[in-house]
């Protein structure tokens, strides 16, 4: 039907209350029924039957069970978070100790090589102090073969 201003259908009323930029607002007034035509929808609620002592425990039971189902239902999601919680630190302490094995490992080796390197400078310093005191013999028998030469040419004279 066509809407502008007040407008009147048979069983409808249309009437315009605000006009803005924004929007319109109507209000529609329904016609009040003939008192000899019945609606379809009656007025009056429909009568609520009788509740049986019976029916009102099978309800209440039920309702302990969805109760006792929902109850479980969030322990068992405890349970799963639990469960997940324990998993993530079992998991955190295992990185936790592969790591501490792996930087003493790596510790571990470098002392070794620190070790094997200061014991091959030393090698190394022995040597040279060996072929030192080598010279040095050397040097002590090369004079000692030169003063008595020299001393008993001295002593003939």
């Amino acid at each position: 039907f066509l809407i502008s201003g007040d407008k009147q259908c048979s069983d409808i009323q249309v009437k315009e209350l605000d006009k803005r930029a924004s929007g319109q607002a109507f209000e529609v007034i329904l016609a009040t029924p003939a008192p000899d035509a019945k609606g379809d929808f009656p007025l009056s609620p429909p009568k609520k039957k009788d509740v049986s002592l019976e029916e009102i425990q099978r309800k209440l039971d039920a309702a302990e069970e969805r109760r006792k189902n929902h109850e479980a239902e969030v322990l068992k999601h405890l349970a799963e978070k639990r469960e997940h919680e324990k998993e993530v630190q079992q998991k955190a302490m295992e990185e936790n100790n592969n790591f501490s094995k792996m930087a003493e490992e790596k510790l571990n080796q470098k002392m070794e090589a620190n070790k094997e390197n200061r014991t091959a400078i030393m090698a190394a310093m022995n040597e040279k102090f060996k072929e030192k005191d080598k010279k040095l013999e050397e040097v002590r028998k090369n004079k000692e073969t030169k003063d008595p030469n020299s001393e008993e040419g001295t002593s003939e004279d």
